[in-house]
């Protein structure tokens, strides 16, 4: 019995010195090609990498984009509460004058605060222009764009 473990032994431990043999030859075989795997492989993550954030940079502004549509998408076209002015009296306090149904009431306010300044007894009359005021830059975006304002109405 003890000379059938030895030998058992014997085999199993020749068998695993064989194995670590062909491990040890195919070392460098495997070290060349796992080089050109990683570069493959750093490659191709990258590429999933840039992929990945343009799918995300894509999803954000189209997000953005739908919210913008869903806000200004109002049932009868007016809401019941409309902001008719605005004044900045610093960089962070401002006026607003609100209409509510009939009412316009002059409202100040301030990071943390809204608070009701004066109720008009008479509604002050606000023009508003056929087309919004657009931002200098935004005009000049188009312009480059080659969008014509006019096309949209």
């Amino acid at each position: 019995m003890k000379r059938f473990l030895c030998l058992a032994l014997l085999g199993v431990g020749g068998f695993w010195l064989d194995v670590a043999e062909a491990v040890a030859q195919a070392a460098p075989a495997a070290a060349t090609a796992t080089a050109a795997a990683s570069s493959t492989s750093v490659t191709g993550q990258l590429t999933q990498l840039v992929l990945g954030l343009l799918l995300v940079l894509g999803l954000i502004f189209f997000l953005a984009w739908l919210l913008r549509r869903v806000q200004n998408a109002t049932p009868g076209g007016r809401q019941a509460i409309e902001i008719l002015g605005t004044r900045a009296l610093g960089p962070r306090d401002r006026l607003l004058l609100v209409q509510v149904g009939k009412e316009q009431i002059l409202i100040g306010h301030t990071p943390g605060n809204l608070t009701a300044l004066h109720v008009m007894n008479e509604p002050v009359e606000v023009s508003t222009p056929a087309r919004q005021a657009q931002p200098e830059f935004a005009q000049r975006l188009m312009e480059l764009l080659g969008k014509d304002q006019k096309d949209k109405s």
